[in-house]
């Protein structure tokens, strides 16, 4: 079987550092070969940079159906991903083109190889075959209309739709929880095996990699750590890079080390009701939450966990007047907070929020000491850089990042800036929004172990919004499960975890503890 895309001797430079080095690998129809590995290993460069959608400059040979792609022109390049190639980015929110419809999109992606445009009976046949329900309703909605997951099957949708030879995708699920993972994935291999198509996945959740890849290499600062036949990579790794990826994933099955004991109740979050308008002049409401309550006490961990469009970004976001409250009470040690337009400085400085991604909430044109001291300036009126210093410690990053730009940060950095940015302000609830959902698993462990140790040094308490069950059973006292906007279970960690009662909870559950067996080709 000869192979559609066939890498040899792939390097790439910037800024005349070699970032990727002698990187061999070939992937026939029908087949997934992964990139996998730690932060700046090299696995976005290594997938993008011979087709030209990257600052690298390659070098060696990267042919697809037989055409070299290294050296070639734009001009040239753009046919060649307009005819053969398409791509799944990790971010889909920011992938989509905001101020276009679904369906324009949808259409602007199955004529780039030059093919007529499709009509709406066509457009809405692509998104039903990605699993998007109400497709013809959805070609109408724009990118923020829809939830994370149905943002994702769009993309996919765009990405098949002028019939590629080639996949590429770059962290196509990491953002999703463990059902829609599965989900999306299967999707993804379905699409694979039904078209020929070649696959490149890259991907930091190992657990999938192991039971959707046929082939894996470990990357590790731009060089093969470890090469072979996934299952055999992933579950019995021979090198000591291997055996530490292995050894950071977490599982429903990790011991969880001992919790601080909580104190007096913090925050009561009483009958949240949240809703957005619908689409169209006439679209009426949506309820995004439903009258959802929970508490936080002292030194306590509550994680918020569900499907992507439950609502718990949206109560957390209600509950820290981030964000609109339509309905509802929120008290702080038995005061009433006032709605977000009335919040003063005082109120702000008792929880501070960290956002998903990382990067994308760090100004780039700032220094990492700037954007620590926001929080005084906003709150307290003056930049004590001590108090700056004292955080970037707290947060086990050297003084040395202080005049850095946030643009020259690793994730795994950028995700500790955002909470030195956060602690600062000295607050006593952290609200962490998907805090390790776009980090390799790494970089995820040791904000896990940063996260634990402040909460039994400063008993700090946080809500974490998260949809990773096995990171809430090791950083939560209790798991409050959501579902089309309201709580539908709550418990102490463990127990959920061990035995859940309500069928959405058994669903995620489920999902955790899915087998890495390999999907049959």
């Amino acid at each position: 079987m000869s192979a559609i895309y066939d890498v040899t001797d792939l390097s790439v430079m910037i800024d005349g550092k070699r970032l990727v080095d002698d990187l061999s690998f070939a992937i026939g129809p029908g087949e997934c070969v992964a990139l996998a590995g730690a932060s700046g290993s090299g696995k976005s460069l290594t997938s993008l940079a011979p087709f030209g959608l990257s600052v690298g400059q390659a070098g060696g040979s990267a042919r697809l159906l037989g055409e070299e792609l290294v050296g070639r022109d734009e001009v040239a390049l753009r046919r060649l991903r307009a005819n053969h190639v398409g791509f799944v980015f990790q971010q889909p929110l920011t992938a989509l083109t905001p101020h276009m419809t679904i369906g324009a999109q949808l259409a602007e992606a199955a004529m780039q190889a030059g093919a007529p445009r499709p009509g709406n009976d066509a457009l809405s046949a692509m998104l039903e075959r990605v699993g998007l329900d109400r497709p013809s309703e959805r070609l109408r909605q724009y990118p923020h209309q829809l939830s994370g997951g149905q943002r994702q099957r769009a993309l996919i949708a765009m990405a098949v739709a002028h019939g590629p030879r080639l996949l590429v995708a770059d962290e196509p699920v990491s953002a999703l929880d463990a059902a829609l993972r599965h989900t999306i994935m299967d999707l993804l291999s379905g699409l694979c095996r039904e078209q020929g198509m070649a696959m490149l996945l890259v991907s930091h959740d190992l657990a999938g990699l192991e039971r959707y890849a046929d082939h894996v290499l470990l990357l590790r600062e731009g060089r093969v750590e470890e090469e072979g036949a996934a299952r055999q990579v992933l579950s019995r790794p021979s090198s000591a890079y291997g055996k530490a990826l292995e050894s950071a994933t977490l599982t429903l099955e990790t011991p969880v080390p001992p919790k601080p004991e909580p104190g007096e109740t913090l925050l009561e979050a009483e009958a949240i009701r949240v809703s957005f308008p619908g689409p169209g002049w006439r679209g009426g409401r949506n309820m995004a939450v439903d009258g959802a309550s929970l508490s936080i006490r002292e030194g306590e961990a509550l994680a918020l966990v569900g499907g992507s469009g439950s609502g718990k970004s949206t109560l957390a976001r209600a509950i820290a007047r981030l964000g609109p409250c339509d309905a509802g009470s929120v008290r702080w040690r038995d005061e009433i907070l006032p709605p977000r337009s009335g919040m003063r400085a005082a109120d702000r400085g008792r929880f501070q929020p960290v956002f998903q991604d990382p990067v994308a909430s760090l100004d780039p044109r700032w220094s990492v000491a700037d954007i620590i001291a926001e929080p005084l300036r906003h709150l307290r009126g003056n930049e004590d850089r001590q108090a700056v210093a004292d955080a970037l410690a707290a947060v086990e990053l050297d003084a040395g990042l202080l005049d850095r730009k946030a643009s020259t940060l690793s994730g795994g950095q950028a995700q500790r800036v955002a909470l030195a940015r956060a602690l600062v302000a000295q607050p006593e609830l952290l609200i962490l929004d998907e805090a390790t959902s776009a980090l390799d698993v790494l970089a995820a462990a040791a904000i896990l172990q940063l996260l634990q140790r402040l909460q039994r040094e400063r008993g700090l308490s946080i809500l974490a919004v998260t949809h990773d069950l096995a990171l809430a059973r090791q950083l939560a006292h209790r798991i409050a499960v959501m579902d089309a906007g309201q709580i539908v279970e709550e418990g102490e960690a463990e127990a959920l975890c061990s035995a859940p009662t309500h069928p959405v909870t058994q669903q995620l559950v489920d999902a955790s503890r899915i087998s890495p067996t390999r999907v049959p080709a």
